[in-house]
């Protein structure tokens, strides 16, 4: 283990069982937390992948536990909770980590398209804070969001965007309205990352074949900052967003020159 500086405490991240929050998950338990880690539909590859992250954190000897959960559903969001607090008997960290989109313009989302993206990209997200409040607010502890590019930038086929740019608006608010609780809020805007999205994103986005590949983010760059906001070495920092893409979004005006 790297360090010990969350020793016993506890993390939730939704979404985690691949990509950027199993990066995320796994950065919380070389620091010595134990980690709750979530999947939205049983029986699928998420699950397998989930299972398999819990024995790697489990070797790494920290506690880890896997609970099924749709954030787009009140009663599973507190389900989710309830499982995490009997089998940890406390929650120190939430990252908000969990996504989920259709790839195409918003003139063309069909009516279940433009409710899903909705019900789990920012209700989902209500309900995990609103549940997570009580027991953060006995830990001091912080709520991390993990936003992206889209929520800035136009891309055609990316309505999540509008969803990550409400959520840090969300997080400045709930920055000041949890003040009192002492519990810090939080973002995370990260890069273009090469997760399993990736694959279709490139379908849709031509010019991303003439990105540098110095500009791409790791996933663990992006758990680097997420571990950072949770630590008292970020204690002066509430309801900001980090932007971590290398500095992508510096030179969006520049012409990419071809490999």
């Amino acid at each position: 283990m790297k360090n010990s500086r969350f020793k016993d405490k506890v993390a939730l991240i939704t979404g985690s069982s691949r990509g950027i929050g199993s990066a995320i998950a796994l950065k919380f338990a070389e620091a010595g937390a134990d980690v709750v880690l979530n999947y939205r539909k049983q029986g699928g590859s998420s699950e397998a992948q989930g299972k398999k992250l819990c024995e790697t954190i489990r070797g790494m000897g920290r506690r880890a536990f896997l609970i099924q959960a749709d954030i787009s559903q009140k009663e599973s969001v507190r389900s989710l909770f309830a499982q995490a607090a009997e089998a940890c008997g406390r929650l120190d960290f939430l990252v908000l980590n969990a996504a989920r989109t259709p790839f195409k313009p918003l003139e063309k989302l069909l009516e279940r398209e433009i409710r899903q993206l909705v019900d789990t990209n920012y209700i989902g997200n209500l309900f995990c804070i609103q549940e997570a409040v009580p027991q953060l607010a006995q830990q001091r502890g912080s709520i991390v969001f993990v936003s992206s590019l889209g929520s800035r930038f136009y891309n055609v086929s990316y309505p999540l965007g509008s969803m990550k740019a409400a959520m840090e608006s969300v997080v400045r608010d709930c920055a000041e309205g949890l003040k009192a609780k002492r519990i810090s809020v939080n973002a995370v805007c990260g890069g273009i990352v090469k997760t399993d999205s990736f694959k279709v994103l490139r379908q849709l986005w031509e010019e991303l074949e003439f990105i540098p590949e110095d500009l791409f983010v790791e996933p663990e760059e992006i758990a680097d900052v997420v571990l950072f906001l949770c630590s008292s070495d970020s204690r002066a920092i509430c309801g900001q967003t980090i932007v971590v893409d290398h500095g992508f979004s510096n030179r969006l005006y520049q012409p990419m020159q071809k490999k």
